[in-house]
């Protein structure tokens, strides 16, 4: 953390002595206490910091670890395909080393986090007001995401756990000598809850495209909530959440569904990490690759969850196309191909939307016992996605509702980065097909079948560069 935090400091101070403001560097070259004066300092500032979630391993990443596939490779949703580079085979095979395992990912949320506090520390400089506020408040919101993703990926799950589990330094100072321990994981997630429930009345209700608002930070806090097996909470920030969505910004239709992913439509959006083609972050290079000789895929969808998807089901063309690539039928993620326009493998990436609130809110109805409520939910989801879909038919009870709302969770969110977060939070295992990355179920199956729930392999270790310069943190079991 300190070699980390010292360089992010380097950025701030100045290039050369110079008493005239007018002759200083851009405010990311300056030092702090130029670089924080007016509203326009800010509002640079906190477009600075949204940027970190661009990073090459965190939601911009490819290759390197991406919160937008790798939890999908690491889980039961993708197969490694035999036509492929071999991108992310160690995440696959679960050949994690502190050396080169994600590491990046530590550096980027921790940017983000950086970037966060330099802002909250220096928030006083604006007067009071809605402005102040907001700022405040996106940037509290920034700092409770980046280390609520880093608890996901190198913490246990929080149910269950104890006083000793650790979680992740949750920085709050931007002191580039400090060389914090590992928070525990509970008090890791408290601090979480406390900055998106401080920052939840403050940010405003419309921020514009690729920034966080009151929909979306409700709707953050009740992913949280969720992990954490607090239901009640996890069904109130839910609830709060959709009722700031605004009425346009509703759920996707099926006729709607399919814009959402080409970026013609924001419908059901309430959060994402904007991506043009000027930033050359094709995130869908994970995935695959087009070229006149078809879709290269990476990563091949399993031939199991593949027939999950119905026929009526608007997902199954929008998620998972179909290509010949060296003489071979595959399925492949298109997802993530590119906008009608631009360079292909350029899109947005979606952080939450409505859908995940409403299944969010169903597994919580469900686990309070609120069992009319969580079909509602779940119904919601699914009246429209299948154009088949009957009401009069749809009225699952016991454990048919909670598998039939961990199934459209599944579906809904695939590709999305959710699948190894939730099979950890659930505290189960991860069982992969043995079918073959082919088209039919034929081909090169996994080499590892999946890991037994509870397995050490649910938290990636800590860099090991982090681990050299800060004596005060622990690595995780088996590294």
């Amino acid at each position: 953390m300190k070699r980390f935090l010292y360089l992010l400091a380097l950025g701030l101070l100045p290039l050369a002595s110079c008493d005239n403001e007018l002759m200083l560097e851009p405010y990311n070259s300056i030092s702090t206490p130029q670089a924080f004066k007016t509203e326009s300092d800010f509002s640079n500032a906190i477009r600075g910091a949204y940027a970190g979630l661009r990073g090459s391993s965190y939601y911009g990443g490819q290759d390197a670890g991406s919160m937008i596939i790798t939890p999908d490779i690491l889980a039961d949703n993708l197969i490694i395909n035999s036509q492929g580079r071999k991108s992310q085979q160690t995440y696959f095979n679960y050949n994690y080393t502190p050396n080169g395992t994600w590491g990046g990912l530590w550096n980027d949320a921790y940017t983000t986090i950086n970037r966060a506090n330099f802002i909250l520390e220096n928030i006083d400089n604006l007067s009071d007001g809605d402005f102040k506020n907001n700022v405040k408040a996106e940037a509290l919101a920034l700092r409770g995401l980046a280390h609520f993703d880093l608890l996901r990926v190198f913490a246990a799950r929080y149910e269950g756990a104890t006083d000793s589990n650790l979680g992740v330094p949750y920085v709050t100072s931007t002191d580039p000598n400090q060389l914090p321990s590992r928070t525990s994981l509970k008090e890791s997630y408290n601090n979480v809850v406390s900055d998106l429930t401080t920052a939840a009345p403050m940010i405003g209700a419309s921020n514009g495209l690729g920034r966080l608002n009151t929909a979306a930070v409700n709707a953050l806090l009740g992913r949280v909530y969720l992990y954490m097996g607090q239901w009640q909470n996890a069904a109130d920030a839910s609830t709060a959440a959709l009722q700031a969505v605004p009425a346009a910004n509703g759920l996707a239709s099926i006729a709607e569904f399919p814009a959402v992913w080409m970026d013609a439509s924001e419908k059901g959006v309430l959060f994402k990490v904007k991506i043009v083609d000027a930033d050359a972050t094709p995130v869908g290079v994970g995935y695959g690759q087009a070229s006149p000789a078809g879709v290269r895929p990476e990563y091949t969808p399993t031939f199991e969850l593949v027939n999950e998807y119905t026929s009526s089901d608007v997902r199954k063309n929008v998620y998972i196309g179909q290509t010949k690539f060296n003489g071979f039928d595959f399925n492949y993620v298109k997802k993530y191909a590119g906008r009608a326009s631009g360079n292909a493998n350029v899109v947005d990436v979606k952080v939450i939307r409505t859908a995940e609130v409403y299944l969010n809110r169903a597994e919580a109805y469900y686990n309070l016992g609120m069992y009319d409520k969580a079909l509602n939910d779940l119904n919601m989801i699914r009246s429209n996605r299948y154009a088949d879909f009957n009401a009069a038919t749809a009225t699952e009870t016991g454990q048919n509702l909670y598998d039939a709302i961990l199934k459209q969770r599944r579906l809904e969110l695939a590709f999305e980065g959710h699948r190894f977060f939730d099979l950890k939070r659930l505290g189960l295992p991860v069982e992969r097909s043995t079918s073959g990355d082919r088209i039919d179920g034929t081909g090169a199956a996994p080499a590892v079948a999946g890991i037994p729930a509870g397995s050490s392999l649910f938290q990636l270790p800590i860099p090991q560069y982090e681990i050299d310069v800060n004596d005060n943190i622990t690595q995780n079991d088996g590294y």
